[in-house]
Order: structure tokens, then sequence, then C-alpha cells
């Protein structure tokens, strides 16, 4: 055990120093956010007490008002952020600011130490909000003491950011945490009482609890030492009234973005909002958010990532991070729900049990839909870049969400063989509306890479017959397309998958074709052995040589070498061959009487086949040896 009462200098946990290293050197633009980075901290540490005094009262005595306060020093060049929230013991000192649990810190440090350009829209979206005080401070200190302890169980934390920080025991009056900024050289704009006012009203006016400046500098001239020991005068610099409480009539698009930027810490705008009220035997308000860009760790999948809704209940803070209130397939998207009916000592394993949250949940969904489809009606270039941004989120929203499965779909958007190039994508509804006279399904194909996709020899036959295909190249299209097996009545279908719709002359001329090739095909199987399960004449094919062919249910072999290469136990299966007759390759084995020779060339339109389906060769080196051997002649 940690002797409480000792003074002792403590080095950084690694990652932390890194941290505070780029955060030092690379945030130089827009510097004032640390700034709304410490007030947010401030507002989250008065909601936490407030909660807390629900169930234990005499954590507010000695002072029930939960306010913040922010002033200066021009003379001393510092500036100081003090709270009478919950405050911290020296442990959780340590752990809040000695050491950084997020698990998507090292994802925050590869971004920002490869971005040279990177800025304060990275700052707090990994829990480092602190740090950025060392953005225009070469040291700080750190005055807490939690809530219901003794004056003497305070905690003095300070550091200059090089990578150590000592801790010392305090005794302080009051309870809450103050946060001294001793400002670096160059920086004295932010000793100026109109600037720092402006910033509170820029990034911290929506803070539900009252952000108090002095009336007047604090900072005096020689000789008037009464004058300077006297109380300062404190006036509310915020509207101090929690955003979503208001009518939207009264609420500015730059006050909903403001509040947006604090809430989901971020410096981007958000794409879109949705605010409402709802009136009945279930009261509740919601305001939620679409950002623009994503978080750096949303597919990272780690469990302690910051992700859920803030839930309110009677304007009483509950939770951070309610995951309950949204479907981890809408994750990204940041708000408050503010709820009049639950319990104000409800807990996340009551949340995960309660009727009243499953239809809040059910109407946060509802609107989050709402808001992308308008979105997609109204603002075709915003909702093009949202797409493009969290489109792979929202598909695993086809596996998870089975009752809005649907309207999912309709949102998603698919590069095609009509398109231009990989950015220019279709709708399911686009394709439905222009299928070819006669065709029943929506054709696609599935790739690990667009140009793989785009270049699959399976869809030389619809090419041909003028048929649009769909390009998935996304790691989640397979496993999402095992779920969405049909849109507006039309079965959704793998060009590489089954036998192909032929009508009646198509049919019989391809029974030609396999009748005058059967010579071929015997002699290929012959040559392939127990390579494959099977050898057929391809209807797929006009131009390349050989395809893979797979059956209705059997996975790509792009994403079973993908799963294979994760660690996961996939089942192997023999390919089956599909081939061109007319090709000159099959031409050319058909009439060598060379028996290697004719091997070689089998095996190497397998493999073509199986390269061009994004599965592994089984023996690289022999498949060059056989290539060097018919390229010599």
């Amino acid at each position: 055990m940690t002797d409480a009462t000792a003074t002792e200098t403590r080095k950084f946990e690694a990652e932390v120093a890194q941290v505070l290293h780029l955060v030092t050197h690379s945030l130089y633009s827009h510097k004032e956010i640390f700034l709304r980075e410490l007030i947010s901290n401030a507002s989250d540490a008065c909601d936490k007490l407030r909660f807390e005094a629900i169930a234990s009262p005499g954590l507010l005595s000695g002072d029930a008002e939960l306010h913040i306060d922010v002033s200066w020093d021009t003379a001393a060049r510092t500036i100081t952020i003090r709270d009478t929230g919950i405050g911290m013991s020296r442990d959780e000192v340590v752990a809040n600011i000695g050491s950084i649990a997020s698990s998507g810190t090292r994802r925050f440090l590869e971004t920002l130490g490869s971005e040279q350009k990177a800025d304060a829209r990275l700052i707090g979206q990994f829990g480092v909000g602190f740090y950025s005080a060392f953005v225009v401070a070469d040291r700080v200190t750190v005055l807490t003491r939690r809530a219901g302890e003794a004056p003497e169980t305070g905690v003095k934390w300070e550091s200059d950011g090089r990578g150590e920080y000592t801790l010392e025991p305090a005794t302080l009056d009051q309870r809450g945490t103050t946060v001294v900024l001793h400002l670096k050289e160059g920086e004295d704009e932010f000793l100026d009482g109109w600037k720092l006012r402006a910033l509170v009203r820029k990034y911290s006016d929506h803070v539900a609890f009252p952000i108090r400046m002095p009336r007047e500098a604090p900072a005096q001239e020689d000789g008037d030492e009464a004058e300077a020991d006297a109380a300062p005068e404190w006036e509310t610099a915020n509207d101090a009234s929690a955003l979503w409480t208001r009518p939207r009539s009264e609420i500015s698009d730059e006050e909903y973005q403001n509040f947006y930027k604090s809430l989901g810490h971020d410096f981007n705008d958000a794409a879109a909002w949705s605010h409402n009220r709802v009136e009945g035997s279930q009261s509740f308000t919601t305001l939620l958010y679409l950002p623009s860009q994503p978080p750096f760790d949303l597919m990272m999948g780690g469990r302690d990532e910051r992700k859920g809704l803030k839930l309110y209940i009677k304007r009483v803070f509950i939770m951070d991070a309610a995951e309950e209130l949204l479907p981890h397939y809408l994750r990204f998207v940041r708000g408050v729900v503010d709820a009049d009916d639950l319990p104000l000592n409800v807990s996340r394993e009551l949340l995960q049990h309660n009727r009243q949250l499953e239809r809040i949940r059910g109407a946060c969904v509802k609107r989050v839909l709402d808001l992308i489809e308008k979105l997609s009606r109204d603002e075709p270039e915003t909702f093009a870049a949202f797409i493009k941004a969290f489109g792979n989120t929202l598909k695993e929203g086809i596996v998870e969400d089975a009752g809005n499965r649907e309207r999912i779909a309709k949102l998603l958007r698919f590069a095609s063989t009509r398109g231009e190039g990989e950015a220019q994508t279709v709708s399911l509804d686009d394709y439905v509306g222009r299928m070819a006279e006669g065709q029943d399904a929506i054709w696609y194909v599935t790739a690990d890479g667009y140009r793989a996709a785009a270049g699959s020899p399976q869809l030389e036959a619809f090419r041909a017959r003028g048929i649009e295909v769909l390009l998935m190249s996304d790691r989640i299209d397979e496993w999402m397309l095992g779920h969405l097996r049909e849109y507006a009545g039309k079965p959704l279908r793998h060009v590489a998958k089954g036998e192909l719709p032929l009508d009646e002359a198509e049919k019989a001329t391809q029974a030609e074709a396999a009748q005058a090739a059967a010579p071929l095909i015997e002699r290929i199987k012959a040559l392939l052995g127990e390579r494959v399960e099977d050898v057929r004449v391809s209807a797929r094919l006009t131009d390349s040589p050989a395809c893979l062919a797979l059956a209705e249910y059997e996975m790509a072999p792009h994403l079973a070498r993908l799963l294979r290469e994760a660690g996961q136990d996939v089942p192997g299966s023999k390919p089956v061959l599909e081939v061109n007759p007319r090709h000159p390759l099959l031409q050319k084995l058909l009439g060598e009487h060379d028996d290697a020779r004719a091997g070689d060339l089998a095996h190497l339109l397998l493999e073509q086949a199986e390269l061009a389906a994004g599965a592994p060769l089984v023996d690289p080196a022999a498949f060059v040896q056989r290539m060097n051997r018919l390229l010599a002649g």
C-alpha cells in the first residue's frame, strides 16, 4: 500500500508519455480547445456528484451548489478551472491522470503520430482531453478532494508534461477539483478576460452548470493588496441550461453544432441532428447527432471504447455511454436522452431489462433511420460522405436488426458494373428500377477489393447480356449477404453460384458446347485429379479461359482465406472449375500431345481461376515452375 501522506515522484505510463509528447508537439492549431476539454471534464464531475448525491445527500454538505469557476492571473500567468464536483482520491488521480485505460489509445497514438497536421479534432476522442492543457501550459497543477472525504485527504498533482509527475497530500477545505495552468511563453492571449469569455460562450455555453468568471480581471496593481485579497465578484458566463430542454425554435444551428462538438469531442460539424420531445404515457427528450467523420476506434471493437448516448433522468445525469439506448450498429450516433419516467437509481443491470427503456430505444432507432433517410433525400452530397464513412457499420444492422432490415438495405450504396469507378455507387432501389426485361434477381459479385470484383471473369456473360452486377468488395459484405436474401421481392444472387438462368435457345447451345467439349473436359479432369470437385463447360465466360463456380451456400474463396488468416477454422472444399473451350489456351491444351505440358497447362488454368477468385495458391513455387516451363517453350 502506498503511504497516503508521502510525497512521491512517479513516471507516467509509456502511452501517457507518448500522448503528452504528441499533444504538445502536434496539436498546434486551435489551441483554445484546451478550455473546452477542461470545462467538459469539470461538468462531468458535477454531473457525477449530482447523481451520487441522490443516494447519499451528505456528499453535498458544506456547498450544495454545483458550479465551475474560470479565472486568470495576469501577473502569475495562470488560468484556473475549478469545479465543485465529485473530486478524486489519491488512487483515482493516479488511475485517471497517470495512466490511460482506453482501448483506442494505441490507435490514437498511431494516427496522431502519422498525421503531421493533426489538430484538435483528435483530442478528447480517447479520453485524453485533460492532456490538452499541455498545449498551452508548461506546468499543470491539480488540487482535488473527493466529496464526502475529510479535508486532509486532498491530493496535489503536478507535472511539466515531460514524463514525470509528483503526488503529495494537501488539506483542502472544499471538495472538487482545481486545475491550474502555468502558461508557456507566447500564450498570453489566454490571459485576456474577454478572450476567455468568448471561448466559454463558443464552446461551453450549453453546459448545464453555471460557469462563473470574475467581473474584473483578478490581477491588481502594486499597492492594492487589500483589494487583491478581496473575494472576486463572480458572474455567470454561460447560458447554464441543458440545451436539449429548450424549444427547438430557440436554438440556433451554431448552438446545436457547438453542443455536438463538446458532446462528441469532435472538431468537425455534425452531418445532421434530430431534436424531439415525446409526451404521453411515457415522456422523454432525444437529441441525436450523425457525425460527419468516424472516430478512429469505430471499427476496432474494443469493449471499453466510448460509445452510446448520454442518459439523463429528469435532467439528472445517469450514464455517460448508455449502450442500451441504441443497437451496436448505430454506435457512431452521439447524443442525449432525457427520460421522465425511469427511476433515478437505475443501474446498467436494470436498464437491460426495462420495458420503458425498450420503448425509448425503439424511438431512438426510428429517429436515427429517419434522419439518415432525410439526409439521403435532401442533401445527397452530405449523405454520400456520410455513407462512405459509416456504410460498413450500417451493414451490421442487416444482421443485427431484422425488423429494420429493409429500411437499412435501402440506405446502403454499392459500386456496380454500370458505374465509372469505385466512387460512383447505386442504391438497391436504383438497381431494381433499371433491371433488364425478364431479369428476376439482383446479381452481385464479392471480392477483397474493387478491382478484383470489377475484373472478375464471372461477370463476362452478364456484361455481354447487358445485366448490371453489384460489385461488393468490403470484408463485411459476405457476412451481410448471408442475411440479406432478398430486397423488394427480388432475390440476391452471386454471379458465381449455381446455374445461370438461360432461355431455351441458350440451354440448347450450352448443351451442344458441352457435348462437343466432352473429350477436353475428360482430359482436364484426368490431369487435375483430386485437385477439383468437377470440371464443366462454362456459360459465364466469353473472354477468359476459366473461372471457379460455387455451390449455392458455399463460402467465397477470398472470405475463406481471410477467415483462415484470422485463425478461424474453415472447412476445406474442392473447387469446381468452369472452362471456355473456345479460348486459345483450351484449344492448345486439347492439341497438346505431351502429357507433362498438358498437365502444366491444366494446373495453370485452375490456379489462374483461384487467384482471380481470391483464393491462395496451394503451392506458389510449383505455380512459378510450371509457368517458367511453359514460357521457355
